[in-house]
């Protein structure tokens, strides 16, 4: 767009009509700035906010940022969301929305209402988060600011998000059709002058004007979407891949009607129609293998959609929307109903949670556990307190962590995208040298000579470059997802394939995480009803064994936790001997010491058993060629118990917080990569400085969310799995990176010495794109079986 807001929109290359100043739709003659009211009060309104920049960066489709006629019937008051802090946010479905210049637009506009607190655009998902401090009916301005600017909008939600069909999408269909249809055509009538060495001069011009009457409307209208990014480019003062394409279909093409014009012996409409194809071709299935992988996210918001049963005060239900409950209500969960939301069940319960954690059989779920939204009930009806609304839930956490991990950049897709950008301008520079060589220093006819340097315009596009890295990534994040492993970070498959050591927490990550308390005929039970009262506000594994133990226990207000050591009300400590002061006391790890003043110490034994999979996910990382570490807060006796069972090298007992982090940092120092697997706070800063980490689904908050990898099955089966799918995603993508420098290695002398015609270059350097891309699908498919 104009840079200069407030002038006529100018005449672009290729089109008979001055645009919109405002949605770049093309203007009738004598129609002024604007295509409409709407677009000169959204254009009067950007520049009111200081906001002109935008037209300068913005590319859009022509038409998309045209305001509706007729406003919104929405009230989007009744949207918004009420926050324990005393702010409002409001979540909205934004339709027009085309490129990171419009994202940068509504973020802008918003940014400079005083009352906004934060206002976030997702282009991926196209939702607009917005919170602000004031009432619930200041969302009704705040959407009718984004609907000024030209932007559609609607209330957000996950069926919106399925629903919404990819305009650009839906264009590469259109062109993929007419570029076909088109190229064989034009090869029909191609073949007879290629092969018809005596065809008259009369019957060869025929051909051609057939060739070209195919040839220019397939050129003009298939090669839009190429032709479109070219131009903006060119705006933004920078040169992209689309644009050397641009100019070798219309070199090729203008070569070719100069040819039918003198009728000379050959042209090459055939070969520029051919490449739109492939082009084409290779971009839908691109974009097919992304929306499979990125429709992890749609399932799994889907899986919140439709009506709860709301268990009312007097005992009835009521039918309502997912959206409008909130945490601490209660639900009716009848038996084959699907959990819309996370919360913990009253009862013991046998869930379905293949949707989730790729688990085949159901699991049992004791009473007064968490329950993740996306599990079906299979036993006997319950009742289900409600933890987290929809938008603050599980399934809503890992849909945003999966769009960050696809949308990340990692080091290969870095290099990449820098070679591509670095390479373009050479692929102009070698083009011209071809030209000028043999015009100027062979002698050749301009018309002759500009044959080879379109060839090597079109062999040389870096396509299958720019696409090598990223399409395996695509395709192994999504897999992954499949098999149960939430890739959380951009870089998480680089650095797990390089992985060489493997440090295990024991409690709750080689354990099941459940320990239970040992019976003692003469153990105290008010000691026992004080400790579970304390531990109420733990998540440490042996504290919420003290909780199942006496469940009566009423929780204690003012309790503070000591990571890796206990906890403290007032004078009262419950943790390891160490903490409470406690000498001579056996403290195997799986004991804590209840201390309080005037009283005995109070000793409370627990048993946690190791997963079942735990010796043979072992073994099978020491297969891999990766040595293995036990790395515990536990006591010697326990952990040196759980090291024999699972065949864990060295191991260590008694480890802090600091000690798990130091032991971290000096396997760093000494050049290893370690991948540190832990599920506890205890963990956390050791999970940061690892090389890679992961966390079991049994894991705190605080652990998943410093995990690069989180493995949403029971137990750590998947972990074996995600290393090969890293692994083999770092070989493929270095063989799709092999594959292009070599195949331009080979195809671009050919090109430069005139052995390789327009045509072949066509269908070489496509074919190229079409081969990376068919091999990062070989990542998804291997990683699923």
């Amino acid at each position: 767009m104009n840079a200069s807001v407030g002038l006529p929109r100018p005449f672009t290359a290729g089109l008979s009509r001055a645009q919109c100043a405002h949605c770049s739709a093309e203007l009738a003659p004598g129609q002024g700035e604007f295509c409409c009211h709407g677009c000169a009060a959204a254009h009067a309104l950007v520049q009111g906010l200081g906001l002109s920049a935008f037209y300068a960066r913005q590319e859009a489709v022509a038409g998309a940022l045209r305001p509706e006629d007729v406003p919104s019937a929405v009230d989007f008051a009744s949207l918004a969301q009420h926050g324990s802090d005393g702010t409002q946010s409001l979540d909205l479905m934004v339709s027009g929305l085309s490129c990171g210049a419009c994202v940068w637009l509504i973020e802008q506009a918003l940014a400079t209402e005083p009352d906004v607190l934060r206002a976030r655009v997702n282009l991926t998902a196209r939702r607009l988060s917005i919170r602000w401090r004031g009432d619930a009916e200041r969302a009704r301005a705040l959407a009718a600011l984004v609907a000024r600017l030209g932007f559609r909008i609607a209330p957000w939600s996950p069926a919106c998000l399925r629903a919404t069909e990819d305009e650009e999408g839906r264009q590469l269909i259109r062109a993929l059709g007419i570029a076909a249809f088109g190229s064989m055509n034009v090869m029909l009538v191609s073949v007879a002058v290629w092969v018809g060495g005596d065809m008259g001069e009369h019957t060869r011009a025929l051909m051609h004007w057939l060739a070209a009457l195919f040839g220019l409307p397939t050129v003009l209208v298939a090669g839009m979407p190429f032709y479109r990014s070219a131009w903006h480019a060119i705006r933004a003062g920078r040169a992209n891949m689309d644009l050397a394409v641009s100019l070798g279909v219309l070199a090729t093409t203008a070569m070719s009607l100069s040819e039918a014009i003198r009728n000379g012996p050959y042209t090459w409409f055939d070969g520029a129609t051919a490449l739109l194809a492939l082009l084409l071709a290779g971009r839908v299935l691109d974009r097919g293998m992304r929306r499979r992988a990125r429709q992890a996210v749609a399932e799994l918001l889907a899986l919140q959609e439709g009506s709860v049963e709301l268990r009312l005060a007097d005992g009835s239900t009521r039918a309502v929307p997912v959206v409008s409950v909130r945490a601490g209500d209660m639900l009716l969960v009848a038996t084959g109903d699907r959990l819309r939301l996370d919360g913990v069940a009253v009862q013991e319960v046998l869930l379905d949670t293949s949707a989730t954690t790729g688990e085949a059989l159901p699991r049992r779920i004791a009473a007064g556990d968490a329950l993740m939204a996306g599990s079906v009930n299979m036993g006997s009806a319950f009742t289900l307190r409600v933890t987290a609304a929809a938008k603050d839930g599980s399934l809503a956490a890992l849909g945003l962590l999966i769009e960050k991990a696809e949308q990340g950049r990692g080091r290969f897709v870095s290099i990449a995208d820098r070679a591509a950008r670095w390479y373009v301008p050479i692929i102009h520079a070698v083009a011209a040298a071809t030209f000028l060589g043999w015009w100027l220093g062979m002698g050749l006819a301009w018309q002759a000579a500009l044959v080879p340097a379109v060839a090597a315009l079109i062999v040389t596009c870096p396509c299958g470059l720019a696409i090598a890295v990223p399409a395996v990534q695509v395709a192994t994040v999504g897999a992954l997802f499949r098999r149960g492993v939430l890739v959380a970070s951009a870089t998480a498959l680089e650095r797990l394939a390089s992985a060489d050591h493997v440090v295990l927490d024991k409690t709750g990550t080689l354990t099941m995480g459940h320990p239970t308390l040992v019976e003692d005929a003469a153990r105290d039970h008010a000691a026992l009803r004080l400790a579970a009262s304390m531990a109420h506000g733990s998540r440490h594994p042996l504290a919420q064994a003290l909780v199942r133990a006496c469940p009566d226990a009423p929780a204690l207000e003012g309790v503070v936790e000591v990571p890796g050591q206990g906890l403290r009300h007032g004078e009262v400590l419950l943790g390891s001997a160490v903490f409470c002061g406690v000498r001579n006391a056996e403290d195997s790890g799986m004991t804590l010491c209840l201390s309080s003043p005037g009283q005995a110490p109070a000793l409370f034994r627990f048993a946690d058993a190791l997963r079942p999979d735990t010796a043979r996910v072992v073994a099978e990382l020491q297969a891999l060629g990766l040595t293995t570490e036990l790395l515990s807060g536990d006591g010697a006796g326990a952990v040196e118990e759980a090291a024999i069972a699972t065949g864990i090298g060295p191991w260590q007992a008694r480890a802090t917080p600091a000690d798990k982090a130091a032991r971290i940092e000096a396997l760093r120092q000494q050049g290893a990569r370690p991948l540190m697997v832990g599920d506890g706070i205890n963990d956390a800063a050791a999970l940061a400085l690892a090389h890679v980490s992961a966390s079991p689904a049994t894991g705190t908050d605080i652990a998943q969310a410093t995990s690069d990898l989180v493995l949403r099955g029971d137990g750590l089966s998947a972990l074996p799995a995600a290393i090969r799918a890293a692994r083999r995603a770092q070989r493929l993508a270095k063989q799709n990176i092999a594959f292009s420098l070599a195949y331009n290695i080979i195809a671009v002398p050919m090109a430069v010495l005139g052995f390789v015609t327009p045509l072949i270059a066509a269908v070489v350097m496509a074919s190229s794109s079409i081969i990376v891309i068919l091999n990062a699908l070989r990542a998804g498919k291997e990683t699923s079986q």
